[in-house]
């Protein structure tokens, strides 16, 4: 179907949006209230179902026997992989940067050369730090993503076709469909409530 001149079809073939819907509806539920804790699992399912639609979109829905749900699956899989290592690697480089620099600042300040013992500790302190601080912008950005999430899939499981997870290149819609002005409102008391369910799990001691 063309429109404007421009090719447009969904990612995923029309079988696969009510379980893509039921996934992101699962998953946002997840992020939104237990985002910080099971943060890993959160960011698989996101690089999952990321790179699942960017399969499907290079194979294309006609590809003939099994080929989309292989490659969907082989996507998923790399998605979700690149997806945990990137953002944890990167933290920890970032910090760790950060922390030998601080240390050379220092160092500099003092008019010595800092001792690579003194290096380590401070990249080493550097990451941690890093990754500490982390721990409340990934609350409130599961919270209020996860939040959206849920509700373009609760909506679109309901048979909304204006709320489809999929719509050419992007994952889920960020505009709220027509008649749907009330998501705003559910968005932010979503996200609200889930932020403050993560924080108050946050101040209770972990059980062992």
């Amino acid at each position: 179907m063309r429109r404007g001149g421009v090719y447009n079809r969904p990612v995923l073939p029309a079988a696969y949006q009510l379980p893509a819907a039921a996934l992101l509806l699962g998953g946002g539920l997840l992020a939104c209230f237990v985002g910080q804790r099971l943060f890993r699992v959160v960011l698989g399912i996101y690089g999952f179902v990321t790179g699942a639609l960017i399969a499907a979109t290079i194979v294309g829905p006609s590809a003939g026997g099994g080929t989309p749900i292989l490659a969907m699956l082989a996507g998923g899989a790399v998605g979700a992989a690149v997806l945990i290592l990137a953002y944890f690697v990167g933290v920890a480089l970032v910090g760790a940067a950060l922390g030998a620099v601080l240390v050379h600042v220092i160092a500099a300040q003092l008019a010595r050369e800092p001792h690579p013992v003194v290096v380590i500790m401070g990249t080493v302190a550097g990451a941690v730090a890093a990754m500490a601080l982390q721990r409340y912008v990934i609350i409130v950005a599961t919270a209020f993503g996860g939040a959206w999430t849920a509700l373009v899939g609760a909506i679109s499981v309901i048979g909304n076709r204006a709320a489809q997870v999929t719509d050419g290149f992007v994952l889920y819609p960020l505009r709220v469909p027509q008649g749907h002005e009330w998501m705003w409102v559910g968005w932010i008391v979503l996200g609200g409530i889930g932020a403050a369910v993560q924080l108050s799990s946050q101040q209770k001691p972990a059980r062992r």
